[in-house]
Order: structure tokens, then sequence, then C-alpha cells
């Protein structure tokens, strides 16, 4: 038997049932699908977002979704280093264990650059 609950169903929808329906339909049905960005930007906008305020709820959907969208594994590890910079080192310092368990969890995988290595 399948589960073709939503993430957000599955999540909360039997605490909060119209909090899950708002984001399946608001947030990932009109927002998501709106024509003005694709789907990697959102990710990435959205990734970024929730770095840089410090969110370590919906990170790990959010970069399955990325993941999903094209956005890669290295891109993300860019971007959360990028934002030690503009959003704070303790900010980004504290995304990466959130970053490495979604990305763990994903099966996706981040490559060290000769160039990163200072």
């Amino acid at each position: 038997m399948t589960d073709d609950r939503s993430p957000a169903q599955k999540a909360y929808g039997d605490v909060a049932p119209a909090l899950a329906g708002l984001g399946d339909r608001v947030l990932f049905g009109e927002v998501w699908e709106r024509p003005g960005l694709s789907k990697y930007d959102r990710s990435l906008i959205t990734v970024a977002s929730l770095v840089a305020l410090n969110r370590t709820n919906e990170p790990p959907g959010h970069v399955r979704r990325a993941l999903d969208n094209g956005v890669t594994a290295d891109k993300l590890t860019e971007l959360v280093t990028h934002l030690a910079l503009s959003g704070g080192w303790p900010t980004a310092n504290s995304a990466i264990p959130v970053l490495r368990q979604a990305l763990d969890e994903a099966g996706a995988s981040t490559t060290i650059r000769t160039g990163d290595l200072g």
C-alpha cells in the first residue's frame, strides 16, 4: 500500500490539517508553480532563506526538493559557505549538520575541489 499524502500531511496533517492543506494548495501549489522563477531558482532561494534565518526544521525537506529540482549537493554546500559571510558564521556553521543529514538521507554527496582547501 502506498502513502500518497503530501510531505506536509505526513509531517503534521494529523495535528494541523488546515495548515497542511494551505501549504499544499498555496505554498507548493500556487506559489511554487508560478512561472516567474524556475523550481531550481525557488529551491536555491528557499534553502538560502532557511539557512540565513537559522531554521532547522524545514531544511531537510527543502534540500531533498532542491536535489529533485536539479540543485547539486556541491551547490548547496557553496550556498552555505557563501552565507557564512553575509548571514553570519554561526548561522552557516549551524546549518552544516542539518545539510549533512539531509544530503545523507537523500543519498547525495559533495566533492571537495582542490581550490576550496585554502
